[in-house]
């Protein structure tokens, strides 16, 4: 996946660029309608946004749905894959994380 944007004015489909702003763990990063959520990441220049139980930095890796790694909060919404889930103006993003004590696990103490 490319943080790479096509500009409009040479967009051999002619689509148009519409402006939309989501809030990654209460910062607002800008994107374009039909981004997805890992794309608006990508391009605001965040390459990883959770850890794996080892700590190792996650981000995209497939791209297309297959695995787990970019796993983010989507309004509430839990395990979303940023890859697949296309930006809506006005998301809020929190950033999840499998690494032992990061308060972002999610996972309830028993």
């Amino acid at each position: 996946m490319s943080p790479r944007l096509v500009p409009a004015a040479s967009d051999p489909a002619g689509r148009r660029e519409r402006p939309l702003t989501i809030t990654v763990d209460g910062e607002p990063l800008t994107g374009i309608a039909g981004q997805t959520v890992a794309g608006v990441l990508l391009a605001a220049g965040r390459p990883a946004w959770r850890r794996a139980p080892s700590g190792a930095p996650r981000g995209v890796f497939c791209g297309i749905g297959v695995c787990f790694d970019c796993l983010v909060t989507v309004n509430d919404e839990r395990d979303v894959r940023a890859c697949r889930r296309r930006a809506r103006d006005g998301d809020a993003v929190t950033t999840q994380s499998r690494a032992q004590g990061d308060e972002r696990d999610g996972r309830r103490a028993r």
